[in-house]
């Protein structure tokens, strides 16, 4: 099963500070470890949410917010990533998705790359930026119903096209949370708390996504996740097949 590991974000990393050298090396290391392991399948990391969009769309209204984002119900149902010319880009291209959907909240904000972190310089003919869309889950997708017949018609229209258009990089949608755990790290100490989750009040830092035979395969790599960064929340999320 593929798992999405997510952790939390803290008030440095909102307020645009970066990782130290070695955090980084830490860090790298690790992803380095998971790939020889045979579990890795991506990675990445988010930039602070002043850099980023809140879309909403209610009762057929469109509304965005620019960040950073004011904490509210950050649970996450599936996200999208782009690879757009500009925010506004990526904007357009999300608000046609959640309008497919219905009432749904989107955050919109741009992937960390390396040359954000100082590690080299961005290349100079690059034109685009990627940009990660988290949608919120409400009681539909906690439920875990199935999407109907015409909805996933829909969706596989916009998705052939974002893809044509050379947009879309990934897409994945994640089970109810009832179906995952949510680890807490401090002080040296983890307790996991089981789903289905109250709706987290914080803003998603990054996230790793797993290949492993069953959710508490993920336990051991969590933990070393939290030996890197320190006191963390991450949750565990099975991916939708």
């Amino acid at each position: 099963m593929r798992i999405m590991m997510m952790h939390r974000t803290e008030p440095k990393w909102e307020r645009g500070e970066l990782p130290g050298p070695e955090l980084i090396a830490g860090m790298g290391a690790l992803m380095a470890e998971m790939q020889q392991a045979g579990v890795l399948l991506s990675g990445g990391g988010l930039r602070p949410s002043s850099m980023g969009v809140r879309l909403n769309v209610a009762g057929g209204k469109r509304t965005i917010t620019p960040g950073p984002f004011t904490p509210g119900n950050e649970l996450p149902a599936g996200f999208a990533i782009l690879r757009t010319r500009s925010l506004e880009e990526a904007v357009a291209w999300s608000t046609r998705f959640a309008e497919l959907i219905g009432d749904v909240e989107v955050d919109i904000r741009p992937v960390t790359e390396a040359w954000d972190l100082g590690m080299m310089p961005r290349p100079a003919d690059l034109t685009t930026t990627r940009y990660m869309a988290v949608h919120k889950a409400n009681a539909a997708s906690e439920s875990g119903a199935p999407p109907t017949t015409a909805m996933m018609e829909r969706m596989g229209k916009l998705i052939e096209e974002m893809a044509a258009a050379g947009v879309l990089l990934a897409a994945e949608e994640l089970t109810p949370s009832a179906q995952g755990l949510r680890l807490r790290f401090r002080g040296g100490k983890r307790s996991i708390t089981d789903g289905p989750f109250a709706e987290s009040k914080e803003l998603i830092a990054g996230f790793v996504m797993l290949q492993v035979r069953k959710i508490e395969d993920a336990l051991p790599w969590a933990t070393r996740f939290a030996a890197c960064t320190g006191d963390v929340e991450l949750d565990l999320r099975p991916l939708a097949d």
